[in-house]
């Protein structure tokens, strides 16, 4: 099955150096697609104002809401593609990645517009406050425009996954971000457009890595080659992408909503508390995107073995990301709450933004391997082909709980510390439920396919 050196056999040998050497690049590649926004966030927190700062926090759970369905449904492309590789399907396996591919384009674009368009009437309904909500909207009309970019490059990234490849994506991000950085400061320091400015830099490094990855798709020998003259939609593989992948877009769109809940109560706070939250929130986004290379190892190696029928191997599979996961996020997570001061000081000078960013630190970064455990059990699930019922879970468990959280409790006892209890409280409900699902649908493939 293995072709070529960036690939990794799933189905056979020892499975934990294996998914070091899926997630490590993975997680490398995670976070400096995450530092695309980090270095705006700091290069306006340092050369304009917090202000500024407060202006592209504001827009981040709504850029979550607008782009995740379409991202999570690349998690279907990536599940049907492995599926389809460790099974040696080749026909199958080109006509998904076309299909794929043709999807991210269209969404990309879709995206464009829509989120240009609504992107005033958006900020305007999450109670932005006035002082922010132009250079807010201004700053998502231009990110806005670099969809098409960003959504290519992620689907063409699933693919690569389902295959094993993570090391050539974490290659192309690191030219995108070196990008990035040098054009932030160009158009910021150089030449001051503040907002705009760093808007433009982060389209600009997504064109990047949106052309090396399908140049590399291009140059690929094998099943998953591209080739632009056979893009199309095929139904069947189009169907079998949303059977996985709509729950799973929708499920994340969903947990992003209540997230833009939870920014409309810290925008109540006034524009220091909000700039403390874009900075302690981009801070728990690099704790988030590691245990989500976990994540991602689980899904693609689930389902490659879930087509070979090696169902004990799933299992240790899921124990081993387990162990994985919560290693990373303890020291990780511990990390960023002993220097939370320090790191703070990166994105700002301000003294008491920093205490607003160091409240919400306290709370959520020692306890986030829990997020880690809870995300992994879907994961496995959706590499199974079980998609549905972890997204009603999670939605129930993470979003209820948060909402219930916001609109009960917050009132009587209004500080950032007991708004963001609302996280840990709500990992711990929803790990319990998925454990409960995974245990029903283990059983049911045990019985359907007895080893």
């Amino acid at each position: 099955m293995k072709t070529n050196k960036y690939e990794i056999d799933m189905c056979n040998g020892t499975i934990m150096d294996k998914l070091i050497s899926f997630s490590l690049p993975l997680m490398l590649s995670s976070i400096l697609q995450l530092m695309f926004n980090a270095v705006d966030i700091i290069v306006v927190g340092r050369f304009s104002s917090s202000r500024a700062l407060a202006a592209v926090g504001a827009t981040t759970a709504l850029i979550n809401i607008f782009t995740n369905l379409f991202i999570g449904i690349s998690l279907g492309a990536n599940v049907l593609a492995a599926r389809y590789f460790a099974a040696g399907r080749d026909r199958e396996m080109s006509e998904a990645v076309h299909t794929a591919i043709t999807l991210a384009l269209i969404s990309g674009v879709v995206m464009a517009f829509v989120g240009a368009g609504m992107s005033g009437t958006a900020l305007d309904l999450m109670d932005t406050p006035g002082d922010v909500i132009g250079l807010s909207a201004v700053y998502m009309r231009i990110y806005f425009m670099g969809m098409p970019f960003f959504m290519l490059y992620n689907y063409g990234a699933a693919v690569l996954r389902a295959v094993g490849d993570t090391k050539r994506p974490l290659l192309f991000l690191i030219a995108a971000g070196l990008a990035n950085v040098v054009l932030d400061l160009l158009l910021v320091i150089v030449i001051p457009l503040g907002v705009a400015g760093v808007a433009i830099g982060t389209v600009a490094s997504q064109m990047i890595s949106c052309i090396l990855v399908l140049r590399c798709l291009y140059r690929s020998e094998g099943s998953y080659q591209l080739r632009f003259s056979k893009l199309m939609f095929r139904w069947v593989y189009l169907k079998r992408i949303f059977q996985v992948g709509i729950p799973a877009g929708i499920q994340s769109t969903v947990i992003n909503f209540s997230n833009a809940l939870l920014q409309s109560s810290v925008n109540s706070f006034g524009s220091t508390a909000m700039a403390g939250y874009t900075a302690a929130n981009n801070i728990l986004g690099f704790l988030y995107v590691s245990v989500n290379a976990v994540t991602q190892a689980c899904m693609s190696f689930t389902s490659q073995n879930y087509s070979v029928g090696k169902q004990k191997r799933m299992d240790r599979v899921l124990l081993d990301c387990i162990l994985l996961s919560t290693g990373v996020a303890a020291v990780l997570g511990i990390g960023a709450y002993v220097f939370g001061s320090q790191i703070l000081r990166i994105y700002t000078a301000e003294t008491d933004v920093i205490r607003c960013g160091l409240e919400i630190l306290s709370i959520t970064t020692v306890p986030y391997f829990l997020c880690g455990i809870m995300d992994l059990i879907p994961g496995a699930l959706r590499g199974m082909g079980h998609s549905a019922v972890p997204m009603v879970l999670s939605v129930i468990g993470t979003v209820g709980t948060r909402i219930v959280w916001i609109y009960m409790f917050f009132p009587r006892n209004r500080s950032l510390h007991f708004l963001f209890i609302s996280y840990p409280g709500s990992w711990i409900i929803t790990i319990a439920m998925q454990a409960v699902c995974f245990w029903f649908v283990r059983r049911r493939i045990c019985r359907e396919a007895p080893l």
